[in-house]
């Protein structure tokens, strides 16, 4: 990520795999998000690894086709948006990109 230097300390967790789910990068957020499995070591594994039944197989589907998946979760008493979707590099399919955002327990909808 280094030529988008303002990724680095983004208040979200980024975190970027190939199309076979090596894990290619991570955030400062990512890596302290991820700090009881590895944190930065993770750098160069599997994603997979990292997922538990049933999350383990919806991801393989995910970077085996492509396909964006966009969900909210809570844990700890923290809700996040789960944003995951693929990347591109010179219009080639190339793995994919999780977003984890902290989001309000009660988030506002605006119809606009």
């Amino acid at each position: 990520m280094s030529n988008c230097a303002w990724v680095k300390e983004f208040p979200g967790a980024i975190t970027v795999v190939d199309r076979e789910g090596i894990i290619l990068n991570m955030n400062d957020k990512a890596v302290k998000t991820f700090q009881d499995y590895g944190g930065e070591k993770l750098i160069g594994t599997s994603v997979l690894s990292c997922h538990p039944e049933p999350a383990r197989t919806k991801l393989q589907e995910l970077l085996e086709t492509g396909q964006q998946n966009v969900y909210t979760i809570e844990k700890k008493g923290t809700k996040k948006l789960i944003f995951q979707t693929p990347w591109y590099q010179e219009g080639k399919y190339n793995g994919l990109v999780e977003l984890s955002l902290e989001i309000p327990l009660d988030l506002p909808h605006f119809i606009r």
